[in-house]
C-alpha cells in the first residue's frame, strides 16, 4: 500500500511545449528531498490530456528512471477508450512503474455497468497494481460508491482516489476500505480530514509547490494527531483553493514556475495563468510561508 503526500506531477515543458526533461529530473530531486512519499507521473496535472501515446510512455519511463527506486511511482494511466488505457496501462507496467491510476473515462459519460466492465477489463489485462480515480467535476462521469464495491476485490484493484470533496462519499469509501484497498483523497481542500477519517494518503497538486509541509500533514494526520494536522492545513487552506482560481494545472504551473523549478511551459489549449490571478496566487504562496 501507499500512503502520505503523493504529488501529482506536473510536468516541465519548455516554453514551445517540448517536454523538459532537465527540468523533469529536477522536479523529481526536488520532491525526493523535500519528503514526497510517491510520486504521480502523467495525471490529470501532468496534462496527460495534451500529450500524445508516445511522449506520454516517455514521461513515465523518466521519472521511473530518474527515481530509481527511491520512491514509489504511480502511472496515470486513464483514458475515455479502454483500448487505449489497457495501452498506457500496459507501458507503465513494462517502464516498473509501482501502480497505475486509471481515471473514470471522461466525455463518454459511460453506465456504472460499463465503470466496472472497463475497470475489470484493464486489470485482466496488465498484472500490475490499479488505483480506481473519481473526479466528477473534470470527467462528467460519477463512480458510485456501490461501483467501487463491485471493484475492489478484484486483486490488483488497490485503492480509489476520490477528488468529489464530499466527505459522505468519503466515509462509505473508507468503510469499504481493508488491508487490501486504501482511499486516497483527490482533494487538497479536504485531504487532511479525508486522513483523519481513515484514508491512507493525500494524491495532491498542492505537493508540487509545498512538499514537505504535505509530508509533513499527512504523517501527522496517519498519526491520528489532528491538531497537528490542522494547524500545517490551516496555512496552506489558501493555496487550496486558489490553485483551481483557474483550470488547474494553469495556477500549480505557475506557481512552480515561480519559484524558480521550471521554465514557463504550457500546452495548448491550456494557456499560462492570467495577470489578473497572479497576485492571489502569490499571495496565498506568501500566506503558506513559501516564497
Amino acid at each position: 500500500m501507499f500512503q502520505g503526500s503523493i504529488v501529482a506531477l506536473v510536468t516541465p515543458m519548455h516554453a514551445d511545449g517540448s517536454l523538459d526533461v532537465d527540468n523533469l529530473r529536477r522536479l523529481v530531486e526536488f520532491h525526493i528531498e523535500q519528503g514526497t512519499d510517491a510520486i504521480v507521473a502523467m495525471g490529470t496535472t501532468g496534462e496527460s490530456a495534451t500529450l500524445n501515446e508516445k511522449e506520454h510512455c516517455q514521461v513515465i519511463r523518466y521519472v521511473v528512471d530518474m527515481v530509481a527506486g527511491r520512491i514509489p511511482v504511480i502511472a496515470g494511466t486513464g483514458a475515455n477508450s479502454t483500448t487505449e488505457a489497457i495501452d498506457l496501462t500496459r507501458c507503465a507496467a513494462e517502464a516498473g512503474a509501482d501502480a497505475c491510476l486509471l481515471v473514470t473515462p471522461y466525455y463518454n459519460k459511460p453506465t456504472q455497468e460499463g465503470l466496472v466492465l472497463h475497470y475489470k477489463a484493464i486489470a485482466a489485462a496488465v498484472d500490475i497494481p490499479q488505483i480506481l480515480y473519481n473526479v466528477p467535476g473534470r470527467t462528467a462521469c460519477n463512480m458510485l460508491p456501490e461501483t467501487v464495491a463491485k471493484l475492489k476485490d478484484v486483486s490488483n484493484i488497490i485503492g480509489v482516489k476520490d477528488a468529489t470533496g464530499d466527505m459522505q462519499v468519503g466515509q462509505q469509501l473508507i468503510d469499504l476500505s481493508d488491508d487490501n484497498f486504501a482511499v486516497y483523497s483527490g482533494d487538497d481542500a479536504t485531504s487532511c480530514e479525508l486522513i483523519l477519517m481513515g484514508a491512507k494518503g493525500s494524491i495532491s497538486v498542492t505537493a508540487n509547490v509545498a512538499p514537505k509541509k504535505l509530508h509533513q500533514m499527512c504523517k501527522k494526520a496517519l498519526a491520528g494527531d489532528a491538531a497537528g494536522a490542522h494547524a500545517i492545513d490551516a496555512n496552506l487552506q489558501a493555496l487550496h483553493r486558489d490553485l483551481f482560481i483557474q483550470s488547474s494545472p494553469i495556477p500549480v504551473k505557475w506557481a512552480v514556475h515561480e519559484l524558480g523549478l521550471i521554465e514557463k511551459g504550457i500546452r495548448l489549449p491550456l494557456t499560462w495563468l492570467s495577470q489578473d490571478c497572479e497576485q492571489q496566487v502569490r499571495k496565498a504562496m506568501a500566506d503558506a510561508n513559501l516564497n
